[in-house]
């Protein structure tokens, strides 16, 4: 992993409630060390994680059918509505960035989007069938959306005056691994994506970038995760059980990043206080015999995206998340 200290921050998943970007991006710049281009979905198509990762792939036009996002055919007024959206995203985080004084100061930001696999899952060819069916699709879009990620990150960059991390939002590799893409008909189902190819495709994205972090918010597969050139992982720990110990001591002991949800992404009952958000963490370290000090090295973060949050819910969850990085970081033997 290059040289970047990222030691006790905290971040976001990436999706927020709303339609201010502008808002949004103040919120995040504010509250964590690890800011980050915050996606809204309630904007409608073209701003949702699918239209969003879509918008980026390079020659690739997309558009829209009547049951989801096309790719391969004419350009859709939805794929420059996504493109659109996305500019004015990066301008509202780059203003919220200079007003807080960190243009140059060494910090570092992080962008999302939508992974290859959950892309190839999600998007339908002009023929009406998912990418995922289709080898050579699934090769495209995993290389065209290197190219897009490379200079997305590249126009961060330069306008922060910052190094960038590219996170890959994987919530589809489970289901991509087990066959369970919904197909065209059922006499002609997906089969399943072996993992030696799964891993091939996320690695045709990720070697072309600087810094990167797989976000997987529901079963992981650390076969994959082994498997690729990430350097850090964001997991929900809230779903983790004794099947992902071994895959997480593994991980942890390669001194790769270990990215930590503790915060929910949406309230429930009592607002949640550091002590309650620090005991999974330091249950699940103890389980899979981690030494604390490994705390030291984790970032922490809510659970999953906040987009279903109530707008007052977001500043005080990124605050705990980040009372709850720094916790972890300043004594981790005294947890």
């Amino acid at each position: 992993m290059p040289d970047l200290d990222l030691a006790g921050a905290a971040t976001g998943i990436g999706s927020h409630p709303g339609t201010d970007p502008r808002a949004a991006a103040e919120i995040v710049v504010g509250e964590v060390a690890l800011p980050y281009v915050p996606e809204l979905p309630a904007r409608g198509l073209g701003a949702d994680m699918i239209g969003r990762g879509a918008g980026l792939l390079v020659d690739v036009p997309l558009d829209v059918s009547t049951t989801g996002y096309r790719i391969g055919g004419p350009k859709g007024a939805v794929g420059q509505k996504a493109s659109d959206l996305l500019r004015r995203d990066v301008d509202a985080f780059e203003e919220a960035y200079e007003v807080a004084g960190l243009r140059g100061t060494g910090r570092v930001v992080k962008v999302q989007a939508a992974g290859p696999l959950t892309l190839a899952a999600s998007l339908e060819l002009v023929n009406g069938h998912r990418a995922a069916r289709d080898p050579g699709a699934r090769r495209d879009i995993a290389e065209s959306l290197a190219e897009g990620l490379r200079g997305y990150a590249a126009d961060v960059a330069g306008r922060c005056g910052a190094s960038v991390v590219v996170q890959l939002d994987e919530p589809m590799l489970g289901t991509v691994l087990t066959g369970r893409i919904p197909a065209l008909t059922r006499l002609d189902p997906i089969p399943a994506l072996p993992v030696p190819d799964a891993t091939d495709l996320l690695n045709r994205v990720v070697d072309g970038l600087e810094t990167t972090l797989l976000h997987v918010c529901g079963d992981v597969d650390w076969a994959v995760v082994r498997g690729t050139h990430v350097d850090g992982v964001c997991v929900d720990v809230t779903r983790l059980s004794e099947r992902d110990y071994d895959g997480i001591g593994e991980f942890v002991e390669s001194s790769r990043l270990l990215a930590l949800g503790l915060v929910p992404a949406v309230p429930a009952g009592r607002a949640p206080v550091l002590e309650t958000v620090l005991e999974p963490a330091v249950r699940l370290y103890d389980a899979v015999g981690l030494p604390r000090a490994a705390f030291a090295r984790t970032v922490v973060s809510p659970a999953c995206g906040l987009a279903g949050a109530p707008d007052a819910y977001v500043r005080p969850a990124l605050a705990l998340a980040t009372r709850a990085a720094e916790a972890l970081y300043a004594d981790p033997a005294a947890l």
